[in-house]
């Protein structure tokens, strides 16, 4: 579906509520919309639900409205589920091992006894053995460190009872006076049989104040993370430990609800998902009057603050794809493997473009929406949205198209004042014109020859240059290349960024839902 002679209808006016249009065209785009559903849906079954799923939780991440009190009290109830799952109890811990390890470390040291097992008994001991007590100074820095350090100060502590249990690699064993002024002659200690005598005979190592301080920090959790993971979880879940549920409740107040939710949500079972966003809907003002229609998550603060009846994170699922992920959807759609698909979405859009030119306004959609219930309602201008995202994204291929877009729509713009670099790997890059800098322009010329040399050597090797050129049409080359290196400033926002062909669909797509929806909700608090 490339440019033709009719040009996309944006709707950026808002339009008269009286039913001044076609209604049966209206009625005929709604049930195409209802097509492109299912087809759409299908697209996502298909090409990966677990991909979609993953957008939803990006755009739970977003919402801003819930306090740190309100997160912390999502999570734990999700951790103290009859239904939990040790995997997100484990995937939690590991953020508190990477961001916070001395919480964890302090909770560690005040069951230090129990950490015997952990050097004891398997093969595999040997190198955490070396890794935790083979620190020792060699004469210079700041002396024994980790493991080394508790072992040294325990032994000078406790030499009446327990120095015979150092074994040294020499000949003879070194006196505590002698490794007291010579603290290297520890280097000569034999590691592995020294701590396995320990794990055998002095008992009181394993509790003592000098090897609860060695691993305080947190440092020892990444020797083998997954065994202290496993540790912790029944600290958690077996035994209860108060000390544990503290470290979480602090972490869960601390870290911020985008970081969890990136990291959390994605482990979920779909039921326990479900009871997330059943519990989240609690949390939301319902009294609050959404304003940023812009922000990707504000639709789904709607949605979940009206509406609690959503049986399906299927329609989610939908939704969130077609207004928040719209580049990702047309990926599917021009996959080799879904032609058929492909086809079926191009004649749908035909039939749309037809119907459209009867209708003067949206109007009569919009009076359509007002008898559906929310849910609906936004799926149905997210559906019209994504039918503007698809074609402009195909029809839309030069700079004439994209400026006659703009006079037909009424968007007022101008050219930017920045240029675009176009990068062999597809990536547009703005540049602000500096023309009075001669130093810089020298310094762009120079990276751009090498730039050039480089791709010149790249090609040479390759025969596969129009697989560089990743989104270029070549047989319109000339002409894509101008528009791709073009960027505009519009009024849809107030000028205050440059927009290139690549990002005006996206751009206007979402400006488009954005005014749409604005419109809708006004709509109905006035007749509420």
């Amino acid at each position: 579906m490339r440019q033709n002679n009719t040009m996309v209808q944006l709707f950026l006016s808002e339009p008269k509520w009286e039913v001044d249009g076609d209604i049966d065209s209206a009625k005929l785009i709604i049930s195409l919309l209802d097509r492109l559903e299912s087809v759409v849906w299908s697209l996502m079954t298909s090409a990966g639900q677990s991909e979609a799923r993953l957008w939803l939780c990006n755009t739970v991440s977003g919402i801003s409205s819930i306090s740190r009190e309100q997160q912390r009290e999502l999570f734990v109830k999700l951790l103290r589920s009859k239904r939990v799952s040790r995997g997100l109890a484990s995937q939690l811990l590991q953020m508190v091992f990477e961001k916070r390890p001395h919480k964890a470390g302090h909770v560690l040291a005040k069951k230090s006894y129990r950490l015997e097992k952990f050097f004891e008994g398997k093969l595999f001991t040997l190198m955490r053995i070396l890794q935790w007590f083979s620190n020792f100074c060699d004469g210079v820095g700041s002396g024994h460190q980790k493991g080394a350090k508790a072992l040294s100060q325990f032994a000078f502590v406790n030499r009446d009872v327990c120095w015979e249990e150092l074994e040294w690699k020499g000949k003879h064993g070194q006196s505590p006076a002698m490794v007291a002024t010579k603290p290297h002659y520890f280097l000569d200690l034999d590691v592995q049989q020294t701590v396995e005598n320990f794990v055998d005979n002095v008992p009181e190592f394993w509790s003592s104040n000098e090897f609860a301080e060695s691993v305080k920090d947190g440092e020892i959790l990444f020797i083998d993370t997954k065994f202290f993971i496993d540790f912790f979880v029944d600290l958690m879940y077996k035994e209860d430990v108060r000390d544990v549920w503290e470290v979480i409740d602090d972490f869960l107040m601390e870290e911020s609800f985008s970081s969890l939710c990136h990291h959390l949500l994605i482990i979920l079972e779909e039921h326990d998902f479900r009871i997330f966003l059943e519990s989240l809907r609690k949390y939301i003002n319902p009294r609050r009057e959404p304003k940023d229609f812009g922000n990707s998550s504000y639709w789904l603060e709607i949605i979940l603050c009206r509406c609690g009846d959503c049986d399906s994170i299927d329609q989610l699922l939908l939704l969130n794809g077609v207004i928040n992920h719209r580049r990702q959807l047309l990926g599917f759609v021009h996959d080799d493997e879904y032609q058929e698909e492909k086809s079926t979405i191009n004649d749908i859009m035909l039939q749309i473009r037809t119907a459209s030119l009867k209708v003067n306004s949206l109007a009569s959609i919009f009076c359509e929406c007002l008898k559906l219930n929310i849910i609906e309602a936004i799926k149905l201008l997210g559906l019209l949205s994504w039918v503007v995202y698809y074609r402009l994204s195909e029809e839309c291929q030069t700079l004439e198209s994209w400026e006659s877009l703009f006079a037909i729509n009424d968007i007022k713009f101008r050219k930017s004042d920045k240029y675009v670099l176009l990068h062999y790997d597809g990536v547009s890059e703005d540049i602000e014109s500096d023309f009075d800098s001669r130093t810089s322009s020298r310094n762009r010329r120079k990276k751009k020859k090498r730039s050039k040399k480089k791709r010149r050597r790249n090609y040479d090797n390759d025969n596969s240059y129009e697989n560089e050129l990743l989104d270029f049409d070549t047989s319109n080359s000339g002409q894509n290349l101008e528009s791709k290196a073009v960027s505009w400033l519009l009024s849809t926002d107030g000028f205050s960024a440059s927009w290139t062909s690549a990002d005006l669909p996206d751009h206007l797509s979402k400006h488009c839902f954005s005014s749409w929806m604005r419109w809708l909700v006004a709509k109905w608090n006035n007749v509420a």
